[in-house]
């Protein structure tokens, strides 16, 4: 039967529910979709927490393939990170400071948002999963702590990415391709397609898969000092060297933008060359894959479903612009930048009814592979040995004029393997009684090992034998390597094996305490182990953890602790360990919980109120237990953790759900307030601290927010949907190692504004014959973000005009009078302030034409209408700040056709 102009409108609203399937005479209606946030299948009206959804078609007409396209539509989710497949997620605000990517395998935290998909948790610290949206039923996000249903990484939320299954009542089959113009980029295209077949009565197989070349805009140019290019500066590496050079700020004299130095040779300070590696449009990204799905009825009441989703990310170069250049899509990059990004995984879910129950169990294995290749030039502005590895006044001690420092070049190349192996099994009850029950045990063992090589020194000086290094690993237990020697540029090498074991049992009550009003409580015990193995070419991160289990003052002396001085910082409580068991494994177990109320005032509107609580695990440190390398200033008798302490989220929400106006105005909004004690961080200080990223607490913080999102059918042609976020975020209490250094009490939260928002129109007319037109428009903002924890804005900012010959442009926000993150003067001799970027506000629109009938539909869209440059995050990982913005104006041209 032909669809109506009415129902047109179902499947292509872009609404986060689509309207209701009517005659074409009826009253339109707004419809609900049918979620699991609860881990049962119910209304989005009904159930009692926040939700927002959008299904498959939604997501289609919106171009959404990836998650980083559906965050510019939730205004209370932040996806932060340096591009494909090397992103973190934020929900309300409870966001901290970046991993490094360089070192994220290795060290860093766990994620305080889980990311599903359909039933497997794939999240992963620095990197999740980045999961092409194709063939997909809706994704779902749940903002607030979701643990006791969904575990240790839920804990400000959790997204659901809920895929298409094996149909078996007819045959389909569709596809959708894509060309797009990017200005001042590469052309972009794509092709999805998806295969539906039932075998049998009771065998359907389902096949979807993908091509997408998402072309590139941003050029790495020629490296011009004195034009915004890098120079180098002595000042800043003898500054963060402590000291060594005789006289830096003669060197930066004779740097090659002084007319009177020809060339490299001749300056004092050898600016790098990257005309090699001059490239327009280098930062390209292919995504390939295929998910294969088999459905199999054993009987009326239970069924197996089978599913293996394949997928290739490759990217080169980089999403980020350097702000000392002319425009907002140049870089500078002194090595190839490659990152290959692989995965497989297979699910498995039996669901069946027993009399009283509904049982299902659910498992799966990823096996996930990562390559990188970086350039990690950087470093040379950041780390404390920076003067030993690029400069000669070791070989020059008695002629101070002849110091140089020479080309500082340098990379960062990774071998990662991840696994994740979950099983769970939970039972719903299914009586017609005033109670329902969800229970269920949970098992997770993931896995990452990893084997990262640095390439520092200039490997023109040999008198530390820069030249043919040989590396070797101090350790061999929990390695993934044959412990070298490694190639004989490489520096500095961590091998690690990071397993985290999990087992949890879970339930949740719910009572009718009258025909309108529910009561429930839901509880989530918990164990996990985190056992941390390996070695760096340094130390053995094997036997260090394992000496601060037992205690040994034998052992700890072997690793080349001071035994007494560790007893005094356990004795004192300035290193905690009481964790770790005699084989170096740091287990914690806990009970948190969950409480709601909600009344359904009539059938159109719900009120509900929650309690909820979220966590996440202690993180074992390679170097923990260590004094700093800094033991003046701040730092003086700083210790690194041996691990960091769990961090927990408790939130409070009271929340409407209505339908007005019959059925054709509806408004969800949530109002919360959350407390965060002992909030993780990553930090990476290799300038007082360590050359090694560790995980800390920063201290304590409280979230006040309203999440809203409406829509209007405001007539049977036009539907209006729009959604906004308000967020006040403080910090309450900063621990005492990093006042001064991190922002302060009453300081914002990073990564998140204080208002974000959006609206969406589609608007839909008649054409000859079946065919309908459509035109879509939305328009989101998103306001003013500060960047990281650390006030170290100032100090970036200072060091890049030294290197660059000129600032960054860049707004920063002062925050205090002293930044006590540094142990040296200004360019200027002056005290450092502190101060963080602000990754300041933007507006984005798209719009875009088509036309349909019941199997095709053909568009012309234009997303970033007026090309808007925006600071999607301020990058400070290397040092100097670097800004990863978006995609610039696109247009192009969709078609799709589907079968039925």
């Amino acid at each position: 039967m032909r669809k109506t102009q009415l129902s047109c409108a179902i499947v292509a609203a872009l609404a986060t529910t689509p309207l209701a399937a009517q005659e074409s005479k009826a009253p339109a209606k707004l419809e609900t979709i049918e979620v699991t946030a609860t881990k049962r299948s119910e209304s989005i009206q009904d159930v009692p927490v926040a939700v927002t959804a959008l299904n498959g078609k939604a997501l289609e007409n919106l171009g959404i393939d990836n998650f980083q396209d559906y965050v510019e539509f939730l205004p209370n989710v932040v996806f932060q990170g340096t591009g494909p497949g090397q992103n973190e997620i934020y929900i309300r605000g409870a966001a901290t400071t970046q991993s490094n990517i360089m070192l994220s395998s290795v060290q860093a935290l766990q994620p305080s948002v889980a990311f599903y998909l359909d039933e497997m948790p794939v999240s992963m610290a620095g990197r999740n999963l980045d999961v092409y949206a194709t063939d997909v039923q809706r994704v779902e996000v749940l903002p607030g702590p979701q643990g006791t249903l969904f575990g240790a990484s839920s804990q400000a939320g959790t997204i659901r990415l809920i895929t298409n299954k094996p149909d078996h009542t007819s045959f389909a089959t569709g596809f959708d391709t894509n060309i797009g113009f990017t200005k001042g980029g590469e052309m972009s295209n794509s092709v999805q397609a998806y295969f539906n077949m039932p075998l049998t009565d009771d065998l359907a197989v389902r096949v979807a898969a993908y091509n997408d070349k998402q072309g590139g805009w941003i050029d790495n140019v020629m490296n011009v000092p004195g034009e915004g290019g890098y120079i180098g500066s002595a000042v800043v590496i003898d500054r963060i060297s402590g000291g060594p050079l005789a006289d830096p700020v003669a060197m930066d004299a004779n740097r090659i933008t002084n007319p009177n130095i020809s060339s490299n040779t001749e300056a004092a300070v050898v600016s790098p060359q990257n005309d090699a590696l001059v490239e327009e449009d280098f930062n390209d990204a292919m995504y390939t894959g295929a998910r294969f799905g088999l459905s199999y009825h054993f009987n009326d009441n239970w069924d197996l479903l089978v599913q293996h989703t394949q997928q290739t990310l490759d990217t080169e170069g980089v999403f980020a612009y350097d702000p000392t250049l002319e425009g907002e899509s140049s870089a500078l990059r002194f090595q190839q930048e490659e990152n290959k990004d692989e995965f497989g995984l297979t699910t498995w879910t039996l669901e069946g009814r027993l009399e009283k129950l509904n049982v299902v169990y659910t498992g799966g294995y990823l096996d996930r592979e990562i390559d990188t290749l970086a350039d990690y030039t950087g470093y040379t502005n950041g780390g404390l040995f920076s003067a030993y590895y690029v400069c000669n006044h070791y070989d020059t001690p008695d002629n101070t004029a002849d110091e140089r420092c020479l080309d500082p070049t340098k990379y960062y190349k990774e071998d990662t393997s991840s696994t994740r192996n979950t099983h769970e099994i939970r039972f719903n009850t299914t009586m017609d009684t005033p109670w329902r029950v969800t229970a269920g045990l949970f098992y997770d063992e993931q896995e990452v090992a990893t084997v990262g090589q640095f390439k520092i020194a200039n490997t023109e000086m040999t008198t530390f034998g820069f030249d043919n290094l040989q590396r070797t690993l101090v350790g061999n237990e929990g390695i993934n390597s044959d412990g070298g020697p490694f190639p004989s540029e490489v520096s500095f090498i961590n091998d690690i094996t990071h397993t985290i074991e999990q087992i949890a049992v879970f339930g949740q009550l719910e009572y009718d305490i009258t025909d309108t009003v529910t009561a429930s409580i839901g509880a989530r015990w918990y164990e996990i182990d985190d056992i941390y193995v390996g070695s760096t070419s340094t130390v053995d991160v094997t036997r260090r953890i394992r000496a601060f289990g037992t205690q040994d003052p034998d052992e700890l002396a072997a690793v080349g602790l001071d035994p007494d001085a560790v007893a005094a910082a356990i004795q004192s409580g300035q290193l905690e360990v009481d964790l770790l068991d005699d084989n170096g494994v740091l287990t914690v177990d806990d009970t948190i919980f969950k409480f709601s109320l909600d009344w359904k005032v009539n059938k159109d509107i719900l009120l509900f109120a929650n309690y909820s609580e979220g966590f996440r695990p202690p993180v074992t440190n390679r170097v923990g237990g260590g004094l700093s390398n800094n033991q003046s200033g701040k730092f003086e008798n700083f210790r690194i953790p041996v691990y960091s302490t769990t961090d927990t989220l408790d939130n409070y929400e009271l929340g409407l759900k209505g339908d007005f106006f019959d059925g054709q105005f509806r408004v969800n909004a949530t109002a919360y307030y959350s407390e965060i004690e002992e909030l993780q961080t990553s930090r990476f200080d290799p300038t007082n601290i360590s050359f090694l990223v560790f995980t800390d607490n920063v201290g304590d913080a409280e979230i006040k927010g309203i999440d809203a999102d409406m829509t209007w059918l405001a007539t049977d042609d036009l539907i209006i949907n729009a959604a906004f976020s308000v967020l006040d975020t403080e910090l309450t209490r900063v621990n005492s190692e990093l006042e001064g250094i991190a922002a302060g009490v009453g300081s914002k939260l990073p990564y998140s504004a204080d208002f974000s928002g959006n609206i969406n129109a589609r608007y839909f007319f008649e054409l000859e014959g079946d065919k309908r037109g459509y035109v879509n428009g939305s328009v989101s903002y998103t306001g003013d973000r500060l960047a990281g924890m650390v006030m170290d804005a100032y100090v970036m900012e200072d060091a890049t005009s030294l290197i660059y010959g000129t600032g960054s442009g860049l707004k920063i926000e002062q925050e205090a009078d002293v930044f006590e993150g540094v142990t040296y003067a200004d360019s200027n001799g002056e005290t450092f302030r502190g101060g963080r970027y602000v990754q300041e506000s933007y507006i984005l629109t798209n719009l875009a034409v088509g036309v349909t009938n019941d199997v095709w539909k053909a568009e012309l869209y234009i997303d970033n209408v007026f090309d808007e440059r925006a600071i999607l995050n301020i990058d400070t990982q290397q040092f100097t700040p670097k800004v990863v913005t978006n995609r610039p104006r696109t247009i192009g041209l969709r078609f799709s056709y589907d079968y039925y």
